[in-house]
């Protein structure tokens, strides 16, 4: 699983993809293409940035639900928590107070 997400963050499209659903969750692909283009210039093809939502899909860090024709994106930060356990922070133990 470590591969799948690291591999999902080395792009600067999926990245720039996963910021979008921060900012604003549940948005459809032709909607994330739109703000893509007009935010940061962009200009995938909806193709593409359906194929970057399926490498992010299977690193778990979007989930997707398809209502009637529509299929909807949310983010899911759940699986950056495998970063953080993997590295703890060493100033961790340096926040501790010492004795007076």
């Amino acid at each position: 699983m470590h591969e799948e997400l690291f591999r999902a963050l080395d792009d600067s499209t999926r990245r720039a993809i996963l910021d979008e659903l921060q900012e604003r969750n549940d948005q459809t692909l032709f909607e994330i293409c739109a703000r893509l283009a007009t935010k940061y210039g962009l200009k995938s093809t909806r193709q593409a940035i359906s194929q970057h939502l399926e490498v992010l899909e299977a690193a778990g860090l979007v989930i997707s639900r398809r209502e009637s024709r529509f299929k909807f994106h949310h983010l899911d930060t759940g699986p950056l928590q495998t970063i953080v356990d993997r590295w703890p922070s060493p100033a961790a133990g340096k926040n501790r107070r010492k004795p007076t």
